[in-house]
C-alpha cells in the first residue's frame, strides 16, 4: 500500500469518527432538551406533594403516678393490656387513710363540740356579769353605810373631845368614842374594798365574755374557724382515701409497668404509663428546603410499615415543631468552628391521624411511617 493510499484511509476514518461524535453530541443535546421538558411538566403539572420517610408515630403518653404513700394490696393489669378511662389499675392498703379519716372526723366533732361550749360560756358570761353587778350595788350600799358609821362615830368623837377640855366627861368615855372611830374607819375602808373587788370581778367578767364573743361572733356552727379546718381535714383525708384506688386517666394501652404487690410506694412514684392508641399523632422530619409550601391544615396520607402500602392513613398538618432536632439535642451541634460544614437541617412537622382509622389498623408508638403532604390542598 502506497502513502497515499494509507493518507486516504486516514481521513476517511477521522471523517467518519466526526460523523459519530456529531450524531452521539445531537444525541445527547436531544435527551437534555427532553428531560427539561419533562421536568418542567412535572414541575408545572405533577409537583404538589413532599414527602419522607423519616417519621415516626408519638403519643401524649399518661403516667400513672400514686398520689400517697402506702403498700401496694392489688394491682389489677399487666403490660400490653386495654384499659378504658377509669378502670381499676392498682389498690393501695386503705387502713392507714381510713385511720386518717377516722381523726379528722374526731377534730370535727370536737371543733363543733368547742363551739357550742363557746355559745353556753357566752351566756354563763354574761349571767356572770350581771352578778357582779348586782355585787357591785351591795357593796357600794356596804360603803355607804360605814360611811355614815364613820362620820357619826366621828361626830361623836368631835364633841366629846370638846367637852374633855372642860372636864365634862371621864377619860375612859372619850377613849370609847376614839376606839368608835378606829373600828367605823375599818369598816369602812373593808367595804371600799369590798366595792372594788366587786368592780375589778365585774370588769373580768366583761373581759372574758368579749373574748368569748370575739370567738363566736358573726358565724355560725358551719363557718367557724376551727370547725371549717377540721372540715378540710376531712376533705382531705376522704381524697386521700380514694386515690388508695387508682384508675386509667385515659382510654389506651398499658406498658412500662413496675409496681408489683407488697411494694411500698412513695407519693409520685411512677407505677406505669398508658398509652392512648386511639389519639396517636405523627411527627415527620422534614427537610428545611421542602417545607417553604407547607402549612398547618393540609392534607396528608401516610402509610406504615406494619400494614405495607395496603393500608393508607388519612391525616392533617396541625402544626410544626419550634426548632429542629439539631436545636433542642442534648448537646446542640456549635456551628462556630473553623470545620464547617453545611448540614440540612430537618423540623418536625406533628400530623394528626384519623380516630377511626386508628381503631380499624391500630398504630404503636415509635413505628415508622411514609408521609406524603399534599402541598395543593387548603
Amino acid at each position: 500500500m502506497t502513502d497515499s493510499q494509507t493518507n486516504e484511509q486516514q481521513a476517511l476514518s477521522d471523517d467518519a469518527m466526526k460523523a459519530k461524535r456529531k450524531k452521539f453530541l445531537g444525541l445527547f443535546t436531544l435527551i437534555l432538551i427532553i428531560a427539561a421538558i419533562l421536568y418542567g411538566i412535572w414541575a408545572l403539572f405533577f409537583h404538589h406533594s413532599v414527602s419522607t420517610d423519616n417519621a415516626y408515630v408519638g403519643a401524649e403518653t399518661a403516667q400513672v403516678t400514686s398520689m400517697i404513700g402506702g403498700q401496694v394490696a392489688e394491682v389489677l393489669v399487666k403490660d400490653t393490656q386495654q384499659v378504658k378511662r377509669g378502670d381499676i389499675l392498682v389498690k393501695i392498703d386503705q387502713r392507714d387513710a381510713q385511720i386518717q379519716l377516722a381523726q379528722a372526723q374526731a377534730e370535727l366533732s370536737k371543733a363543733q363540740r368547742q363551739y357550742k361550749q363557746s355559745q353556753a360560756n357566752s351566756s354563763s358570761l354574761n349571767s356572770q356579769v350581771i352578778v357582779t353587778k348586782d355585787e357591785i350595788t351591795s357593796a357600794q350600799a356596804q360603803v355607804n353605810k360605814a360611811q355614815a358609821e364613820y362620820d357619826r362615830v366621828s361626830l361623836e368623837l368631835k364633841r366629846r373631845n370638846e367637852l374633855a377640855a372642860s372636864g365634862a366627861i371621864s377619860k375612859e368615855e372619850l377613849s370609847k368614842s376614839q376606839s368608835a372611830v378606829s373600828t367605823a374607819k375599818a369598816s369602812l375602808e373593808l367595804a371600799q374594798a369590798g366595792l372594788a373587788q366587786a368592780m375589778s370581778s365585774r370588769n373580768a367578767a366583761v373581759s372574758t365574755l368579749a373574748a368569748n364573743d370575739a370567738l363566736i361572733q358573726g358565724v355560725n356552727e358551719a363557718s367557724t374557724p376551727d370547725v371549717l379546718v377540721a372540715k378540710a381535714h376531712v376533705d382531705q383525708a376522704l381524697l386521700d382515701l380514694e386515690r388508695t384506688v387508682i384508675r386509667a386517666p385515659v382510654d389506651g394501652v398499658v406498658t412500662r409497668k413496675n409496681i408489683q404487690i407488697g411494694q411500698r410506694v412513695a407519693p409520685g412514684t411512677v407505677m406505669m404509663s398508658v398509652v392512648p392508641v386511639s389519639a396517636l399523632y405523627v411527627d415527620a422530619n422534614f427537610k428545611e428546603s421542602q417545607l417553604a409550601k407547607v402549612k398547618a391544615g393540609q392534607t396528608v396520607t401516610l402509610t406504615s410499615d406494619l400494614y405495607g402500602d395496603e393500608v393508607v392513613y388519612h391525616g392533617k398538618v396541625q402544626g410544626f415543631s419550634g426548632g429542629t432536632g439539631a436545636a433542642f439535642a442534648l448537646i446542640p451541634a456549635q456551628n462556630a468552628t473553623g470545620n464547617w460544614i453545611k448540614v440540612v437541617q430537618r423540623l418536625p412537622v406533628r400530623i394528626t391521624l384519623d380516630p377511626k382509622e386508628l381503631a380499624e389498623h391500630p398504630l404503636r408508638v415509635g413505628l415508622s411511617m411514609q408521609v406524603d403532604i399534599d402541598l395543593a390542598s387548603k
